[in-house]
């Protein structure tokens, strides 16, 4: 009898722990982030810049800008290209203008139906179309020409993967800075205009 009792105790015991070792793993999984739009927070040395990036429509650029996001990467660069009316460009230089590297190029989702309108944020490139890696800019103004296909542009336009829902007043400052040439490089800020941080906003 008391090996009945036992093996009974023993036979519920197991049901018990497998039971529990079939629905741990899953319960313990984070659910996976489906939101079409995220968020970040560009912190500069001229203020606070919202971005709010498309996911739904823009994945590979989006998902290409959060890898350097979470890896600091555009901490510490600057804006090094300002045209008062046409874009303010970063993410690629430091304050003494060296270039940093980038991961390997993606592909150019200019055809996304996202136009370069005043306050949206798209990745800058070579000629090559599919050649963007870290580097960026943000529309002062609309920029259609931005989004037709030119023999000067590779054939294809410019891909937009998000806007500026915050701190255009940030934007418009920046773009009225005074620049110079340094080097082989135009339209530099006379004043190194710093991306201290770039954060997903949770």
């Amino acid at each position: 009898m008391k090996n009945l009792a036992y093996t009974t105790l023993v036979f519920f015991a197991w049901v018990y722990l497998a039971g529990c070792a079939s629905t741990s793993p899953a319960a313990s999984l984070p659910p996976a982030d489906t939101s079409p739009t995220v968020l970040v927070q560009m912190e500069t040395t001229m203020g606070t810049i919202v971005l709010e990036l498309d996911r739904l429509n823009a994945p590979v650029s989006t998902a290409n800008f959060l890898r350097y996001v979470d890896e600091n990467a555009y901490d510490g660069t600057i804006f090094h290209r300002v045209m008062e009316n046409f874009v303010i460009q970063g993410g690629g230089h430091l304050p003494d203008m060296t270039e940093l590297p980038g991961h390997e190029p993606i592909i150019n989702e200019w055809n996304n139906g996202l136009k370069n309108d005043r306050g949206t944020i798209a990745m800058a490139r070579e000629t090559e179309p599919d050649s963007a890696t870290r580097q960026w800019y943000i529309n002062v103004k609309a920029n259609p020409r931005l989004d037709v296909a030119r023999d000067i542009t590779g054939g294809a336009g410019y891909a937009v993967f998000g806007k500026v829902i915050k701190g255009m007043d940030v934007v418009d400052a920046i773009r009225a800075v005074p620049v110079t040439t340094l080097g082989e490089s135009a339209n530099v800020p006379v004043t190194p205009i710093v991306i201290e941080s770039v954060k997903r906003v949770e």
